[in-house]
């Protein structure tokens, strides 16, 4: 038996080995990381913790191996995913971060988006045509933008050629494969694609993206395949095991759920909520909102392919938030009981707009609203609406998706977290009016980094033919209202998101203006 293990980070910190022979989750560990708030609008987490993280669950995963009688020399290649677009600088020489990471939720960006917005003439958005994205506070150009202005010890550490940039994927392999003593700097296409820097086109670091941004080139990653061998890690119970595989976590479950042929599409509810369908070697761009973004480029020689993007920035978040914030719930877990004791929003509807609007709206102003509220509401019925509130998101970015692919999705493919929760997978087909299908191992991101390890040149121990990809058993959840109803329910849905947008202006804390 040969095990691959895929390591996957947001909230927390997974580390999950794999049968590369039949996909089999054999072992997993979890670490909660902590989100750090400093000012309204700011989220940052420290990396320090995030590869201590790493470590802990490599060592913990390691001992439930060795409980099991598995062998740990069986592990043949490691993969890593990872939020994309949070941004980390630090320290070639001594391994320490210069400053905390910058989450890709953060909004202190906000003045920097409009300062530069004006800086790009209306009639070539080269920015756009160039990466595939709209100028925004979700990307790590202008977080690195940010860091760069506002960071004595980042400014100093570029004049003295000391700094690195990477999104977490080069932060972690860095570290894992020696760090100051010779460790990989490199990211994937996929990461890249998410930067703002990079050219989705000629798959390189663009001169004229780093010039308009202000980004010295020289602290960039490497960029490589999402299939490779990068480097060797350095120390703990892996020591010399590959790292082989990289990509960020949408383009990791896509992967996962095995979406290799145009036109297949994958959601995956995580903090946020994402929706990617592959558009084949072709880079398709959205008259609706949509990211054109990198899928994937599973190895050197391998062509790169493209895949279209709905954003949504809050999904499991409201239930973190719910939970955290308002001490509605001791659990994330118990929010479907809650709804479940509710069945209905009773008219409650909640647009978890904390970080703006993204797709496909792109309104950086918009902030969360609750609405619809009586004497009856309670603390059930906000339950059910902020699980509603996930449904209606994603039915905005299919509606998108449908509109740019030309041809409806016949039922919708789902991974995540989130999607253990049975009465949000029936929510979600009643508000699509088309089934939802699970996966019945849920973590496909983990998997995907597994099978990209695995498959790596010099590896070898995953074969990604079609005629080798395990089949995977499914759960399926039918539509059970009329469309009529889910029609009347998402129009108000609609009505509510309107209402959520012109909140926040210029001078707000969230755009890190004191």
């Amino acid at each position: 038996m040969r095990a691959v293990p895929g390591t996957a980070d947001a909230s927390g910190q997974e580390w999950e080995v794999f049968n590369s022979k039949t996909a089999e989750l054999l072992s997993h560990h979890q670490v909660e990381l902590k989100q750090q708030f400093p000012k309204e609008g700011w989220v940052e987490q420290d990396p320090d913790e995030i590869l201590q993280s790493v470590y802990e669950c490599i060592e913990r995963t390691c001992e439930k191996l060795t409980e099991l009688n598995i062998d740990i020399s069986a592990i043949k290649a490691i993969g890593v995913s990872n939020q994309r677009e949070t941004t980390v600088v630090w320290d070639k020489y001594t391994g320490e971060p210069l400053y905390n990471a910058v989450v890709w939720l953060d909004l202190r960006t906000q003045g920097t988006v409009e300062t530069l917005s004006k800086r790009i003439p209306g009639n070539n958005n080269f920015v756009k045509s160039k990466t595939g994205l709209p100028l925004s506070t979700y990307f790590s150009a202008v977080k690195l933008h940010w860091i760069l202005e506002n960071v004595s010890d980042v400014k100093q550490a570029v004049e003295e050629e000391r700094a690195l940039f990477g999104t977490i994927d080069s932060w972690l392999i860095w570290s894992l494969t020696g760090g100051p003593n010779g460790g990989v700097h490199c990211t994937d296409v996929t990461n890249a694609s998410r930067t703002m820097l990079f050219n989705i086109h000629s798959l390189e670091w663009d001169i004229e993206l780093c010039e308009f941004f202000e980004i010295p080139m020289t602290i960039l990653p490497n960029i490589r395949s999402s299939s490779e061998i990068y480097g060797l890690m350095k120390a703990g119970a892996l020591e010399g095991v590959p790292l082989s595989g990289c990509l960020g976590d949408q383009s990791a479950a896509l992967v996962g759920q095995m979406c290799f042929q145009d036109g297949q599409a994958k959601n995956t509810y995580g903090t946020g909520c994402f929706l990617l369908c592959n558009t084949g070697q072709k880079c398709v761009f959205s008259d609706h909102g949509l990211l054109t973004t990198v899928a994937y480029k599973l190895g050197r020689d391998k062509p790169v392919c493209y895949a279209l993007e709905g954003s949504v920035a809050i999904a499991g978040a409201v239930v973190r938030w719910l939970r955290d914030n308002l001490g509605i719930l001791e659990s994330s877990e118990e929010i479907e009981n809650l709804a479940k004791e509710a069945g209905t929003s009773y008219g409650c509807y909640f647009v978890p707009a904390f970080s703006g609007l993204y797709a496909p709206y792109w309104e950086p102003s918009a902030r969360g609203i609750i609405c619809g509220l009586t004497q009856f509401t309670n603390k059930q019925h906000i339950a059910f609406a902020a699980l509603e509130a996930v449904c209606f998101q994603t039915r905005e970015i299919l509606d998108a998706m449908n509109k740019d692919c030309g041809i409806p999705l016949s039922h919708l493919q789902v991974d995540g977290g989130m999607t253990n929760n049975k009465i949000l997978m029936q929510l979600q087909a009643d508000i699509l009016c088309i089934p939802v299908v699970k996966p019945s191992m849920p973590e496909t991101t983990a998997l995907g980094a597994a099978m990209a390890a695995g498959a790596a040149e010099g590896v070898g121990v995953w074969s990604l033919e079609p005629e080798d990809l395990s089949a995977v058993t499914m759960e399926r959840f039918e539509p059970q209202i009329n469309e009529e109803e889910s029609e009347i329910r998402y129009a108000t849905w609609k009505k509510a998101v309107q209402k959520s947008m012109g909140w926040a202006t210029g001078e707000s804390p969230a755009n890190g203006i004191p």
